[in-house]
């Protein structure tokens, strides 16, 4: 299964459903082909756009306050398999292909923390070492 971009008329149609928020965003779960959720991003009308052309996943970064393509400096990239909105059209479902692990601490997903009654429980070690994929901790 690979990505095929929607015509413009189609991709511009899209686009004026989607329901951004006051800020202009939309949260974008990731999930792999097999339906385990990897994250939970952000995109704002030009990262969405970007995605649906080029099926390379592409989020909108909150704290950096621009672009941000899924593995630019990880070398982790998502590549786009399928995408749908939700009911409300105020959030997306990707379907991606996942090369190597998901979440900056080096885990396949992250959500790798499991709320129990004697407090949070991490359920996976890294697969890779967060200094490796960046050059410094993140682990956090």
């Amino acid at each position: 299964m690979t990505w095929t971009p929607l015509p413009i008329t189609a991709l511009h149609t899209l686009l004026n459903m989607v329901q951004f928020n006051e800020h202009g965003l939309i949260s974008a779960i990731a999930q792999d082909s097999e339906g385990h959720v990897l994250m939970l991003a952000w995109m704002n009308r030009e990262a969405l756009t970007e995605t649906l052309q080029t099926g390379r996943v592409c989020y909108y970064s909150r704290s950096r306050k621009k672009l941000w393509r899924k593995g630019e400096i990880s070398g982790q990239e998502q590549h786009l398999l399928a995408a749908a909105l939700d009911c409300d059209a105020d959030c997306l479902l990707l379907t991606v292909q996942q090369k190597g692990v998901a979440c900056h601490t080096g885990r396949r997903s992250c959500f790798y923390k499991s709320i129990t009654p004697s407090g949070l429980v991490s359920l996976t070690e890294p697969d890779i070492q967060p200094e490796y994929l960046y050059g410094k901790d993140v682990s956090a």
